[in-house]
């Protein structure tokens, strides 16, 4: 037993144990459905992932997730009396974050209507969904295309990211990126290659 622990404790010759720069912490993102094979759950999933162009489920769950533990804030707090210190102040912090993504509007004050979010609208509320709406773009699958190739900013910043959830005094600042093709930018290298070829073989093609 004493040699099993030996590698485990420091020696007692003034060598030091090797310190942890940082720590990680590894929490799921997104949580699987307890029942796998339910149809109508199926059929309701692979329609918003249709809808809103997402890559897999996962994203779909990973929504949901983000959409219960608000639901469970909200929960909470209306167990509390309504002159409550932690109601009053974590409520109006709630909603205010909410507002500020447009889940819920200005008339809507009360902590009820935080249970009555849907998935779909944080899904409206995607960087992906927007470029699509804005007319950036030809689909909600160009869409993601458009984003992944860092051809979309957000005011001055480049955002390659289609699950970007955009503020409401964002939304206006969505377009093009400076380097982009679409917005001014250089060619891309397709159009390139096709000039040069085009001005060294005079008129070719290829």
């Amino acid at each position: 037993a004493r040699a099993c622990c030996v590698g485990l404790l420091p020696h007692h010759r003034g060598v030091s144990m090797p310190q942890v720069g940082f720590y990680r912490n590894y929490g799921k993102t997104y949580k699987k459905p307890r029942r796998p094979f339910e149809k109508e759950r199926l059929d309701a999933e692979l329609k918003l992932v249709g809808e809103y162009g997402l890559r897999n489920k996962r994203e779909l769950w990973r929504v949901q997730v983000v959409l219960s533990k608000i639901r469970n804030a909200a929960r909470t707090l209306l167990t509390l009396d309504d002159k409550d210190a932690k109601r009053i102040f974590e409520g109006q912090a709630l909603m205010r974050r909410l507002y500020k993504y447009a889940l819920l509007n200005e008339t809507q004050d009360k902590l009820d209507y935080a249970l009555a979010l849907q998935p779909n609208d944080f899904l409206e509320r995607r960087l992906q969904t927007l470029v699509f709406k804005q007319g950036l773009a030809k689909s909600i699958h160009h869409a993601r295309v458009l984003i992944r190739q860092k051809h979309i900013r957000v005011g001055k910043q480049v955002v390659d990211v289609p699950s970007f959830m955009v503020r409401v005094d964002s939304q206006k600042h969505i377009d093009f990126a400076l380097t982009s093709p679409f917005g001014g930018g250089r060619p891309g290298r397709v159009k390139r290659k096709n000039a040069a070829s085009k001005s060294a073989g005079g008129g070719d093609d290829e």
